[in-house]
């Protein structure tokens, strides 16, 4: 028989995920010669959208880890992505169509093959040894 938490607390919101774009230390940091974050834009666009209330956005600050600059999180309740080195204007984008598409769908989708290129695991264990 399967072991069912139970929480003391419910939100009135039921979201299919959350994702988190860094805007830390060093994510977006233009002046330190690291790709612009744009977070006005995706803002917008996740408002414009109606987005919010299923798949939530939210500006971080440091997600870590640094050396991948431009690290974006996305957490549902059974998935965790992680993604980084976004560079282009194009990858924002292309995370807001499939945030849309999970929206349609109500769960999280896979990602998009054009991400695999982005994907780490943050928590792997150490290659050492």
């Amino acid at each position: 028989m399967p072991h069912t938490l139970k929480y003391a607390l419910n939100t009135k919101r039921s979201v299919i995920g959350h994702v988190l774009l860094c805007r830390g230390c060093c994510c977006g940091e233009t002046s330190r010669d690291k790709p612009e974050v744009p977070v006005q834009w995706i803002k917008e666009q996740w408002k414009s959208r109606g987005l919010l209330k299923t798949v939530q956005l939210s500006i971080s600050g440091c997600l870590g880890p640094c050396d991948l600059s431009n690290v974006v999180a996305v957490h549902g309740a059974s998935d965790h992505f992680w993604l980084g080195n976004f560079h282009e204007f194009q990858q924002y984008s292309d995370l807001l169509e499939w945030a849309e598409q999970c929206r349609s769908a109500g769960h999280l989708l896979p990602l998009p093959a054009q991400f695999d290129q982005f994907r780490f695991d943050p928590f792997r264990a150490s290659m050492a040894g």
